[in-house]
């Protein structure tokens, strides 16, 4: 059997293959949350080490006030869309395999919204 060749250019067999246009969006929204997650992480351990050697109730107060109660849901979930978009980028580059790539992206936001709303449950039963 011969190999059959083909007519088309290097351009059009990867066409519709190649770039969906998302990659700008996706290097943004890596930046952005890098920064706000540099921010955040300075207040987080200055909120941290304001709380080291108070007991459990003194804890709980602190925690209830609504400024580190911000803060921390905005570090988590600034950090888990940061881990989402970076997981996805992991994926889409290094799973080969249509239906595999598709199952892992499906897992991978399964799994950052179960943390993101895992975490936030946690941080709103400290509050009420």
């Amino acid at each position: 059997m011969a190999l059959k060749s083909s007519m088309r250019t290097e351009r059009s067999r990867v066409n519709y293959l190649g770039s969906a246009k998302s990659g700008t969006k996706h290097l943004w929204a890596m930046r952005v949350t890098s920064v706000a997650l540099l921010v955040l992480a300075i207040a987080f351990v200055i909120i941290m080490l304001s709380l080291v050697g108070k007991d459990y109730n003194a804890v709980r107060t602190e925690l209830s006030s609504p400024l580190p109660a911000i803060l921390l849901l905005l570090f988590i979930l600034t950090g888990v869309y940061h881990m989402m978009i970076g997981m996805q980028v992991i994926i889409e580059d290094y799973v080969h395999g249509t239906h595999l790539r598709e199952w892992a992206l499906i897992a991978n936001i399964c799994f950052s919204a179960f943390v993101g709303l895992s975490c936030v449950y946690a941080v709103l039963k400290i509050n009420f």
